[in-house]
Order: C-alpha cells, then structure tokens, then sequence
C-alpha cells in the first residue's frame, strides 16, 4: 500500500499540509519540536485509527482550534484508490471513514494498511515494563489477525471482571470460576497467536542485527507465558487464595513477556545506548519482514522517526541501505541532520523527496 497524498489540518503543531510523496523515501528534515514526528504520527493514525503517543483524540487538536482532520489518498498492490480520512471536532466523537464510508468498528479498520513505527519512544521495550513488549506483539498480530483484538478484549473484559470480584469480601466463587473460564479460553487462543509470531521472528531478528551491527554480536528473544506451564485455568485457579489477598489476578496472559538477550545476558543490563538502539531497530524491520512475506503479504509503510541518534556512520548507512532496498516498500525518515542524510541519499542515488519542517510548516526541497 502506497500514500501518495497526505492532508492534514490542525493535527498537533500542524496548522495545514497537503504533501504529494515519493514512492519510496520521504525525507523530514529540521529542528527538534519543529513538528516531524507529528507528520509520522498522522500517517500513523490512518494506520491504526489512533495516534502513537496519546489514547485522547483531543489533545491531537492544535492550540486554539476546535477540530483536526487528517487524508490520505492510498493505492494498493493492485492500482486500486483507497481514501482514508479521520476528523474529530472538540467536544464530539471523531469520524473514521474508507472512501468516505464511516466505519461502525474501527478495529475492522487495522490491517488495511499495515505499517511498522520506530520511534526514540521504543526504548521502553528494552528499558519498560512487560506492558510495552506485549503491546509490540499485539500491535504487530492485530495487522495480519482480524481474530486478535476481539480475543484480546473479550481476555481484558474477563480480567477485569475477575479483579472486581477479587475486592469484594467474600467474593461469588461460582462467578469467580465463569471469568476464569473466560480468562483461559480467550488467553490460551491468544497465546498460541503470540508464541507462533515470537517464533517465526526470532531468525528475521537476529539476520537484521547481524547485517546492521555487521556480525559483532549475538542476539535472541524468549517468549514467557504463563500457558507454559500447563493449562492456563489450572494455572489461574492455583493460587486464586493469594489473588484474592492482594485484590488482583497474578497469572494469566496480562503478565506476559519477551526476554530480550545480547550476547546471552539482559541487553536491559548489558547493552550499550547504540547497541540498544540497533536491537529495536533489527527488531521492528523483523516485524515489516513477517508482516510481509508471512501476514498481510504485503509492503507495509515503515516510519523511521529520529532513529539515527547513537549510532555511528557505519550503521546509520547500513540501515538506510537496507530499507532502501527492493525488500521494502514506502519509507518516511525524519532527522535532525540534513547533511548526513543527503549524502547517503545522493550516493545510493535512491527515489526520494525532501521536506523541511520549520514550526509546524511543511517546504518541499
């Protein structure tokens, strides 16, 4: 899928942009606070029918105004016009349309136009607590698995049921054990899910660190669940008597985690800031990778937001060489630095446009 215009309207410090894009490499370049990550950020949002950074639509509304609206015109692997807009006045519900149709649902939304972020913001996944890398793994299987986010809601609903009951004093144990029930049929469906990704990613992962850090070290994830240690409803109901003691569920699919390793110890412990930094980035292109060639089988959007910082010349160069390749589709970079950014450019001699972003204006180079 290809945006090949983006309008937008009011979306944080963007006052008004209507951008015409290359088909491979867009370019946004200036200052910090200039408004480059928002630009992403509105081209996430027609992804995913949210913003990146904020679950509250209203703050996306720029100062002293009452509404936002964000388009975008998109063509398909097969020349097929899609037109996406999202516009929400303060005070209203916002509107989410697909050619001018408003959805009844907008998780019906998610998967028609697949897109991977990186952002400074992914540090948390190596730094953050479980929440973070479960959120990778949801945010990733939600693109390709219409099935995922209704399992996933249906799974929190019957959390929360349960943890509502856990504060009551002498608690319905009958009701208890339905929400359990609920929690591991739902949980166990979502497990399966997350443990067939986790295993298709790891090799993608550990080729792209390897061409990114040019085979310096070694790397690995592992899924922790706990479905591994046996049925998850006898794992729930097992310690139901300490659950009610502290007032919540201690087990389920809610508590799980990915344990990141370099060079077989915690890269949360051992990495450096820029090895750190390649780890998430190898991570997120194995996310485009799978989504690719065994999910939505398609070319994703990858949003590359300021992911230079910490990295030396020789990386920076191999990731954009990489991304620029034929494996990947349309691409959109911000940076604080034009001139390293222009000479990579002009020597790989890529398909690209340039923008300057000044106070929330966009210029074309």
């Amino acid at each position: 899928m290809l945006l090949t215009k983006l309008t937008i309207l009011n979306y944080k410090n963007i006052a008004e942009a209507t951008l015409t894009l290359s088909e491979k490499l867009n370019c946004f370049l200036g200052y910090n606070g200039a408004g480059k990550t928002n630009i992403l950020d509105a081209v996430y949002y027609l992804s995913f029918c949210k913003s990146a950074f904020t679950s509250i639509d209203s703050q996306n509304v720029r100062h002293g105004e009452q509404f936002f609206m964000i388009e975008g015109d998109y063509t398909d692997d097969n020349g097929e016009k899609e037109n996406i807009q999202c516009a929400m006045r303060l005070g209203t519900k916002k509107h989410f349309r697909r050619n001018k149709k408003d959805y009844k649902k907008y998780s019906s939304h998610i998967g028609l136009i697949p897109l991977i972020m990186l952002s400074p913001s992914d540090s948390y996944l190596i730094e953050g607590a479980n929440e973070e890398r479960r959120k990778l793994m949801d945010i990733a299987i939600s693109q390709y698995d219409s099935t995922y986010i209704d399992l996933l809601n249906n799974y929190n609903k019957a959390l929360q049921q349960r943890n509502a009951l856990l504060k009551i004093e002498d608690c319905d144990p009958e009701l208890l054990t339905l929400w359990e029930e609920q929690m591991a049929q739902y949980g166990e469906e979502l497990f399966k899910k997350r443990d067939y990704f986790i295993e298709q990613l790891i090799p993608l992962f550990q080729k792209y660190y390897e061409k990114i850090a040019d085979g310096q070290e070694q790397v690995s994830l592992c899924y922790k669940s706990h479905c591994q240690r046996g049925p998850l409803l006898d794992v729930i109901q097992r310690d139901r008597a300490k659950d009610i003691a502290v007032g919540y569920s201690l087990h389920g699919i809610h508590r799980d985690d990915i344990e990141m390793h370099l060079d077989g110890f915690p890269i949360r412990r051992e990495g450096s800031q820029g090895q750190n930094k390649t780890y998430i980035i190898a991570l997120k292109l194995a996310q485009y990778s799978f989504l690719r060639t065994q999910g939505v089988k398609t070319k994703p959007i990858l949003l590359l937001d300021d992911i230079f910082d910490k990295l030396d010349a020789n990386r920076v160069e191999r990731i954009v060489s990489l991304v620029a390749s034929d494996e990947f589709g349309q691409i959109f970079i911000t940076d604080t630095n034009s001139e390293r950014l222009d000479k990579i450019i002009q020597r790989q001699a890529y398909d690209h446009k340039l923008f300057n972003v000044e106070n929330g204006s966009v210029i074309k180079d």
